[in-house]
């Protein structure tokens, strides 16, 4: 695949979606095969008016050879699925892979996260995935309510990797126990969620950070969310709390943090009717960049 337009194909294992490597080759006709879920391979979600709009990005990273020199660059291109919003949910389409709303009130519905990183007036996502050492990464986590009731979003647990597969190693969980932020516990850092302005929406800021044992400072976000009827108590298993001088939650239920120093249990996970109602789905941003702050 000539995706450089110099007249030379690149190499296939240069080419990913997101991280993600290809699925299949057609030398002939030279294509590339990716295969991906809506929401993997570091995909990014936006709604319209009328549309679902899923945002992947083709990367080519030029294998380093034994010479000094390169004859191919870094390329990135971005590429968008559209869907629309009126479609069938249940078809094979589009098929959300978290769990519908189990209360007759709604329940033909389903629920839409996104995961975004954002600018730093938090005002729109950030055009740019490329920080220095210093930086706050802020995140925003949202669940878009449609015509349920109204719903508060939590972030259940998080953790930092070089790949897209959160199996891999190096990682680094920074955020766990159901809500609870240990990064600046853990490393002095300002690491915060910011008081929440409401429930369907919640914010939080990481201190960016590269891998000790990578030198690309590229590292990946794959959190749990958790979408449960506003009307739910704020506690143990429901809350996202940080670390300054003591644990503190976003909404100032200050006592629902007091396990975050032990063990906050599953949750209850398993009560999906009435006012115990929730929905879950893990989602990812990446890959992001954290680069040296110049001396």
């Amino acid at each position: 695949m000539d995706l450089l337009g110099i007249g030379k194909p690149v190499r296939t294992e240069d080419v990913t979606l997101g991280g993600c490597p290809a699925t299949g080759e057609d030398p002939e006709a030279q294509v590339l095969v990716f295969e991906s879920e809506l929401h993997g391979c570091g995909s990014q979600l936006q709604m319209t008016e009328d549309s679902f709009i899923y945002t992947f990005t083709l990367i080519h990273t030029p294998t380093l050879g034994d010479g000094q020199i390169l004859r191919t660059r870094d390329v990135s291109v971005s590429i968008q699925c559209h869907y629309p919003r009126k479609s069938n949910v249940s078809s094979e389409v589009l098929k959300p892979t978290w769990n519908p709303f189990r209360d007759s009130k709604a329940s033909e519905e389903s629920l839409y996260f996104s995961f975004s990183l954002m600018t730093d007036d938090w005002q729109f996502p950030r055009p740019s995935a490329q920080l220095i050492l210093g930086d706050m990464m802020k995140f925003e986590v949202s669940v878009q309510q449609f015509h349920h009731a109204p719903l508060r979003v939590t972030v259940d647990s998080c953790v930092a990797t070089v790949h897209p597969n959160i199996d891999t190693v190096p990682r680094y969980v920074f955020l766990g126990n159901n809500g609870c932020l240990f990064d600046s516990q853990l490393t002095g850092s300002s690491s915060r969620f910011l008081p929440r302005s409401q429930d369907d929406k919640l914010q939080f800021e990481l201190e960016a950070f590269r891998f000790q044992q990578d030198d690309s400072g590229t590292i990946y976000i794959t959190c749990s969310v958790r979408a449960t009827v506003a009307s739910a108590a704020v506690d143990a298993s429901n809350k996202a709390c940080s670390f300054f001088n003591g644990w503190r939650e976003a909404g100032g239920s200050h006592d629902a943090c007091t396990c975050c120093d032990t063990d906050c249990g599953r949750g209850s996970q398993s009560h999906l009717t009435g006012a115990g109602a929730q929905w879950e789905q893990e989602t990812s941003f990446g890959p992001i960049t954290v680069g040296e702050r110049p001396l």
